[in-house]
């Protein structure tokens, strides 16, 4: 990702105007996000993904997504207007990480709103996240954890935070979920869910959790209590135990937040992070969870975590 100034994006702009693209605006936590793309495969997957916004709103931010054998596959990014053109991209997940990050820059700087890169779920009003490194466990615990009958999926993959004085409030941001092609390998009883998807280059898809779950098991918002932070280390025979708020920003700032989908990096938004974080997970419980396990062993020590509450059938 390289960041350019204001004249440079209005030269490719006006470069790029005779393109014969399609246009959407999606809408994310209130920000109007529009993508421009050649690729009808990629605007369909971005329909299906985000709720839709008004053709008569004018976006807060804009995403080219171009086909261009000058450019190396790479992000140029305009931040005063918010204006991202990517180019040569043929997955779809990047896309998607491209708007969710943008969309919590703007966020986190104007309106107190906070970006996790992570699942959120609510247990008869309690609610409960998961935070983790890629390949660590996040999206199989969260899904195994959607399976009990008083779970409601809030997001699978980035929600947004509001802080006040009592617990964190989560909210989701995407309309479907963009699944892999295994899921239904570890639950059973997503596998109707996965043969209804049409998967891309790199195995996923976009997928209505709620035909298989049911029309209530998406909602929108929720409390949060317990906070899982996740590792695999096979070195380390602790399964699960609970942590400082600190301890547990700490790890988060030395695996990058667990979100790669950062679109800016620099002291200014490291601050505001930081800030957040220690404000968020000192109003949860935290516990790091260390997936050595099998998959279905990890679950149930997340699962004993929360039935202290009662809210596990």
């Amino acid at each position: 990702m390289e960041l350019i100034d204001v004249e440079k994006a209005s030269e490719l702009r006006l470069k790029y105007k005779g393109l014969k693209s399609y246009s959407s605006k999606v809408d994310i936590f209130g920000l109007c996000v529009e993508f421009l793309t050649e690729d009808r495969e990629h605007l369909n997957m971005w329909e299906d993904n985000f709720y839709s916004m008004s053709d008569d709103i004018r976006a807060h931010a804009k995403i080219y997504s171009i086909c261009d054998p000058a450019y190396d596959m790479k992000v140029l990014f305009e931040p005063a207007n918010n204006i991202a053109f990517l180019f040569n991209f043929d997955y779809y997940g990047w896309i998607k990480s491209i708007a969710l990050g943008i969309s919590g820059s703007i966020l986190e700087e104007a309106h107190d709103t906070y970006s996790v890169h992570g699942a959120v779920l609510d247990m008869d009003g309690i609610g409960v996240t998961l935070i983790a490194p890629s390949k660590t466990g996040k999206t199989t615990q969260s899904w195994g954890l959607l399976r009990m009958s008083n779970a409601h999926l809030i997001s699978d993959d980035w929600y947004f935070v509001k802080l006040g004085d009592r617990r964190p409030i989560a909210h989701g941001s995407e309309k479907n979920c963009y699944i892999d092609a295994d899921i239904g390998d570890v639950w059973e009883e997503y596998k109707p869910l996965v043969s209804h998807v049409r998967f891309d280059n790199k195995g996923r898809g976009i997928a209505n959790v709620r035909w298989v779950a049911g029309e209530s098991s998406v909602i929108p918002m929720t409390k949060i209590r317990y906070v899982f932070l996740m590792k695999r280390d096979h070195t380390d025979p602790v399964a699960i135990r609970r942590l400082m708020p600190e301890e547990g920003v700490n790890y988060l700032l030395l695996n990058d937040l667990c979100n790669p989908h950062q679109i800016i990096w620099n002291d200014h938004k490291g601050k505001i992070r930081s800030r957040f974080f220690s404000d968020f997970l000192s109003n949860c419980e935290v516990y790091l969870v260390n997936t050595i396990k099998t998959p279905q062993e990890t679950q149930e020590l997340i699962r004993d975590v929360i039935m202290k509450c009662g809210v596990i059938q």
